[in-house]
Parts: C-alpha cells; sequence; structure tokens
C-alpha cells in the first residue's frame, strides 16, 4: 500500500500530539522536507516482501462444529503431511492457533483477528514437518493468550478433559485438551507467563517450557519479546523431548535465540535419579489460595523422588514471592507497546516481521469493545503507565529481575532441580453466564503465582502431573539450570516410570 503524505491540518494534529508549535509557512516547509522520504518509503513498498517458503501442500481445512468439537478445543482442522521419514513418523501434532500455518486461519483466541490467513508456516511448524509428523490443526487459545482460564476466547469456553464447566488453564487450553483427550500425540504450546505449564496442569499433560530462546519463537504472534516462549505439551515425557528435540536450535530469524544449548533429549531420559538433588521451595506452598490437596501431592510426588534415590531437601527462596510483582510491568507493559500498540511486533529487534498479521491486528483499534476483559485491562493499564510514567518501570523490573535469576541460580548451584506445584490449585468452575467482569479476570489470573516467575527468570520449567483429587488433576513442576532440560527430563522419566499418576 503506498505512502502518502499528511494534509496540512494532520501534519498540524501529529505536531500538537508531539507538542510542536507550527506555523502554516512550518507546515508547508515540513511538507516538502518529508517528499524525499515518502519516496524511499514508496520504493519500500514495492519491494517483494523476504518470506521464508512454504514447503509442504495442504488443503483448505474446515472448522469442526460442536458434536466433533464438544470441548470447544479444535479452532481449524487441516491436515497437513510433512516428509515421508524423520524423528517424528507416526505422531500427529496440533498447534496452538497463535502458531502461524500457511492458508490455514489464525485468530490466536480474539473475534479482531478471525479472518487472518497466514502467509508463511512457523519455524516450528516447518520443523515438525520435516522431521514427518502430521499437523492436524489449530488448537484455541485465550484472547491474545493472556489468560490462565479457558473461558476468554471469542468462540466460547474451552471445557476441561475431566470435568465439563471447569477450565482446562490457558492460554495454550486447546493444546492441553486435544493432548489430554487423544485426539493429537503432541501439541504446540506457548508460555509468557505459565501458558504451557498452566492447561498441562489442569489437564492433566506434560509441559514444558524450555529456556527462553531454546526454541524459536518465529511465526509466533508475540506478545513480549522477554517472556515469549513456546514449547512441548504431550502425554508422555518420551514424546515431550522427543518434540523437543525437533524443534529446539537456532533459526536465524529470532532475536531472543542468543546461543542455545541443545541436546539430544530422548538419548538422556535414562539413569534414574540417584543421588539427583532436589530443592523443595518453601514459597510454592501455602499461599493465600493453595488447595491442601494440591500442596499435600506435590509433596508426596518429592518424597516418591526421594524414595527412587534423590536427595529431597526443603530450601526458601524469598524471591520467589516477588517473581508476579516484577513480571507486572515487563508483561503488562510489554504487550501493551509491542502486541497491541506495536501491532503484534513492536520495533527495535531483526525478527522476521509477518506485516500480512501486522496490518490485520491493527484493525483492533476499531473494534476494541470486542476484546477480552483481560485484554481491555492489561491495555488500558499498560497505556496509563507508559503515559504517566514512561517505561521506567519495565527498565526497573528488568534491573530487578537479575535479582531474582541469582536467587535462583544460588540454589540450583547446590542442587540440580527445584520443585513446587505447577498452580496452586486445580482446575477451578469457569465463569458462568453474566459473570462481573471482576470475577472473569479472577478467574484468568489466579493461578499464576509459581509459573510467572520463571517466564522473567527463563530457567526451564516443566509441569508433571502427580495425581488426582476430586476428579482433576494436581501437577508438580520441576525447574532446572538454564539450558538443563535433560535433568529435568530424566527426574520426570524416572517418575512417570515409578507409577499411573493418576492413582498417586
Amino acid at each position: 500500500m503506498p505512502v502518502s503524505a499528511p494534509t496540512p491540518d494532520q501534519l498540524k494534529q501529529i505536531a500538537r500530539q508531539v507538542g510542536l508549535s507550527l506555523t502554516d509557512s512550518d507546515v508547508t516547509s515540513f511538507l516538502g522536507l518529508m517528499q524525499p522520504s515518502l519516496e524511499g518509503y514508496n520504493v519500500v513498498d514495492q519491494l517483494p516482501d523476504n518470506l521464508p517458503p512454504v514447503r509442504y501442500p495442504r488443503g483448505a481445512g474446515y472448522r469442526p462444529g460442536p458434536a466433533e468439537n464438544p470441548h470447544n478445543a479444535w479452532y481449524y482442522k487441516a491436515r497437513v503431511e510433512g516428509a515421508k521419514d524423520g524423528k517424528l513418523k507416526g505422531k500427529t501434532v496440533v498447534l496452538k492457533d497463535n502458531v502461524m500455518l500457511a492458508g490455514i486461519p489464525m485468530m490466536n483466541g480474539a473475534a479482531t483477528l478471525e479472518g487472518y490467513v497466514p502467509d508463511i508456516d512457523a519455524t516450528v511448524a516447518t520443523r515438525i514437518l520435516d522431521a514427518g509428523g502430521v499437523i492436524l490443526g489449530k488448537a484455541h487459545c485465550e484472547c491474545f493468550c493472556l489468560s490462565g482460564g479457558s473461558h476468554t476466547n471469542a468462540t466460547g469456553p474451552v471445557h476441561n478433559p475431566h470435568k465439563r464447566g471447569y477450565s482446562a488453564g490457558g492460554s495454550s487450553s486447546g493444546s492441553g485438551v486435544l493432548v489430554s483427550i487423544g485426539e493429537a500425540d503432541m501439541a504446540i504450546g506457548g508460555d509468557q507467563g505459565g501458558s504451557i505449564r498452566m492447561p498441562a496442569s489442569f489437564c492433566g499433560v506434560y509441559g514444558m517450557k524450555p529456556t527462553h530462546g531454546l526454541v524459536p519463537y518465529t511465526g509466533i504472534m508475540p506478545i513480549e519479546i522477554y517472556v515469549d516462549h513456546t514449547g512441548p505439551m504431550t502425554a508422555t515425557v518420551r514424546d515431550n523431548a522427543l518434540l523437543l528435540e525437533v524443534i529446539a536450535g537456532a533459526d536465524g530469524y529470532d532475536p531472543r535465540q542468543y546461543s542455545p544449548r541443545v541436546h539430544p533429549y530422548t538419548q538422556l531420559l535414562e539413569g534414574g535419579v540417584s543421588g539427583l538433588k532436589v530443592a523443595v521451595v518453601k514459597e510454592g506452598f501455602g499461599l493465600p489460595n493453595s488447595e491442601p490437596d494440591v500442596d499435600a501431592s506435590v509433596r508426596r510426588a518429592a518424597e516418591l523422588l526421594r524414595g527412587l534415590g534423590a536427595v529431597v531437601t526443603d530450601v526458601s527462596i524469598p524471591w520467589h514471592l516477588l517473581g508476579g510483582a516484577l513480571w507486572l510491568p515487563i508483561g503488562v507493559e510489554g504487550l501493551t507497546q509491542t502486541m497491541m500498540w506495536g501491532d503484534g511486533y513492536g520495533l527495535s529487534r531483526p525478527d522476521l516481521y509477518v506485516t500480512s498479521l501486522m496490518d490485520k491486528h491493527r484493525g483492533w483499534r476499531q473494534r476494541a469493545d470486542e476484546l477480552s476483559e483481560t485484554t481491555k485491562l492489561f491495555t488500558l493499564f499498560g497505556t496509563w503507565i507508559n503515559q504517566q510514567h514512561g517505561s521506567r518501570y519495565y527498565g526497573k523490573a528488568m534491573n530487578v529481575c537479575r535479582q531474582l535469576i541469582a536467587a535462583y541460580d544460588a540454589v540450583l548451584a547446590d542442587h540440580d532441580l527445584l520443585l513446587l506445584p505447577t498452580t496452586p490449585m486445580k482446575a477451578p468452575p469457569m465463569p458462568g453466564p453474566g459473570a462481573s467482569r471482576e470475577e472473569i479476570v479472577q478467574r484468568a489470573l489466579e493461578m499464576i503465582t509459581n509459573t510467572a516467575p520463571f517466564d522473567i527468570s527463563h530457567h526451564p520449567a516443566m509441569a508433571i502431573p502427580c495425581g488426582m483429587s476430586d476428579g482433576l488433576p494436581v501437577s508438580m513442576m520441576l525447574v532446572g539450570r538454564h539450558f538443563d532440560e535433560p535433568t529435568i527430563y530424566r527426574a520426570a522419566w524416572a517418575f512417570e516410570q515409578s507409577g499411573d499418576w493418576r492413582r498417586m
């Protein structure tokens, strides 16, 4: 779309916004001076976009109806077959609906994005197909991924696979459900505040948030570059390690990736936990919204690891309780400036910018009333903070965050893993029809206490189902050193092999 010059009145309005007082002669002067820049922009406009090619054919797919989609976990079904052989031969995978799959609609849970069709495959999608996997389509997620519940998708709630009317967790809600009910072997989730691990917790599946930058985020709609993670959700530990093995590693596009250390994860599952030092983090238990049965089940899981030979000790990390507060300026201001006002990408990084998404997403400004209550809240609050204080709190939180990282690293210097509940509660009931905004927001954010700190500390963290209570799963979280996913997998594999988690 060609760039045109502003009219004199438009330029005067812009001048007022930036605090300039322009005379009519100033306006004429600036309009003349802008002309060479306009011509340069229009040269760029005429150049073909430099996007990676789409390598595998696919049909149009379809949107399944209620009879085929009783949990509302699917957004779009579209079978895409990859290479004839590879590590994922025989495996089926579903993508969270913020992951681009060329030619297949993507709405990222938001009414304002519905109708968008990406023109590229995300790097993770290409790698899955290159490895012989079959992509089955797109799983519903929360509106712009801004909820830990499963009730903010514009098409309606995603129901827990174990108890209808209860949360499936978010924001990767559909991914957790489809793996749990066996409609896909594997799923890709996304995690900025816990959005892989929280639905894994509520649905009873394995969810790995890898070290920041281990898996390329290219072709996935960002929230905020510092907290964007993507990773595997699966029904078994081995499948989780296998999918990470396929999707990990630098892709040459994603600026989140700084010297990622990749391992042959499936080859490192064996070995057991004898002598492994596990630190049970006191501050992860007994929170104001902790459920006693969840705390008790996770402590039993820790004892099971002790019985398998691990050295299990209690530790205190007071900084953990400050992690949520530190996450807020980074997450809220970052998402407001990057995802919302920045049209999904923002500026100042050498990313792969999918301009078709940026063009479509700009339309939220004319349809803001259709956004979810959490998206409205964060956009309002983040915009207010920016207008009143600029970015100082984002910067200060980033500075102080280094102390949080150091606190975790100090314990991990003497221990191999941290252990705590993934979520302090089991899946809660979802807000009913006519629920207040207050209840909708509460049910979206109440479960992130233990997960969000590791999105800003960047440590790998995995949700591991460890029991059932009142018909709903309970999950423990294991956290490791940066890029030490193999140790997490080794402990998770030993735990999984020790017995059926549903009967623990």
